[in-house]
């Protein structure tokens, strides 16, 4: 049997853009991603703190180093810029696998959204 289990967090980053007339995904600072364990193209849950939205999508390389967070298309409806969100990946894999997996949270500075060592 093989279940969804969380792979990687995200754990509070602030949207730093919205733009709505992207063709869609979340664009991500690559540091972001590389400490995240996050590749691009990777389907992502993301959940706003601010306003209670989830949605799904894809990642797409933000400039590495920039603290880019910026939702794009149809799902810059869902944020403000200055919303904290958190962005959550999954993985499938055998249930006995999953009992001893553990997954990768990240809690950057919330500020920046720079990873904190």
């Amino acid at each position: 049997m093989f279940i969804e289990v969380v792979k990687s967090k995200l754990h509070k980053v602030t949207v730093t853009e919205a733009n709505l007339q992207y063709v869609g995904s979340i664009t991500i600072d690559e540091d972001l991603m590389d400490a995240a364990n996050i590749i691009e193209n990777e389907k992502v849950q993301v959940v706003n703190i601010n306003n209670g939205e989830r949605l799904d999508t894809y990642v797409i390389k933000g400039e590495r180093g920039s603290g880019t967070v910026c939702l794009n298309g149809p799902a810059a409806r869902k944020v403000q810029v200055g919303d904290i969100v958190i962005v959550i990946s999954y993985a499938q894999m055998d249930f006995e696998e999953a009992k001893t997996f553990e997954p990768t949270f990240i809690f950057p500075d919330v500020e920046t959204n720079t990873v904190v060592k």
